[in-house]
């Protein structure tokens, strides 16, 4: 099945929206809870809870730090207050692009994972179109892909400013702290 935009910025029916406020400044990001339930269900449990805040950008992937990968990928990667990691909840089941008509594109917030089905809190924005990591992909050797859950609706200059944040390999450093992560109109 062919992903298709919608999740493209400015496309934003049926979206919640979340204010991810960072000391690089905010991300303002919107959740598909129609196309992506699960996966939006599990992020926006996180937010409500106050996981995120305190939590940290800790990962930046360009095309110069990824020497060993024969598919390269440009990605931030944020996750919850390390204090809360033993609160998590169970990994969630991965909801694949083909079957949600979710792409990675530039913006798109996704849910990191190892194999399929163990994702849990951490999630990452793509910076440029990444099919790589659509369902079918090739950067994981299983070929699932990984959950897209929605897009950047404000703040791609942050999300590129991370990006070429200070770092030592793929480790920010220091890591960028998210102050707060809510959903727009709930304090």
């Amino acid at each position: 099945m062919e992903t298709s935009n919608r999740n493209a910025p400015g496309v934003d029916d049926d979206l919640v929206r979340v204010r991810i406020e960072t000391e690089a400044g905010v991300i303002e990001v919107g959740i598909d809870v129609l196309h992506a339930p699960v996966t939006a269900a599990n992020f926006l449990r996180y937010v409500a809870g106050g996981y995120y805040d305190g939590g940290h950008f800790h990962r930046t992937v360009t095309m110069s730090n990824q020497p060993n990968d024969a598919v390269r990928i440009e990605v931030i990667q944020a996750g919850v207050n390390p204090d809360r990691l033993d609160e998590r909840f169970d990994p969630i089941p991965l909801e694949r692009t083909a079957l949600t008509g979710l792409a990675h594109r530039d913006g798109t917030i996704s849910m990191a994972r190892s194999t399929p089905d163990s994702a849990v809190s951490d999630f990452f924005i793509c910076i440029g179109d990444q099919p790589s990591l659509d369902f079918g992909g090739a950067r994981n050797p299983d070929g699932q892909g990984f959950a897209a859950f929605g897009h950047v609706v404000s703040g791609m200059d942050i999300v590129r400013a991370i990006q070429h944040a200070p770092a030592e390999g793929q480790r920010l450093l220091p890591a960028i702290p998210i102050r707060t992560a809510r959903r727009v109109g709930q304090t």
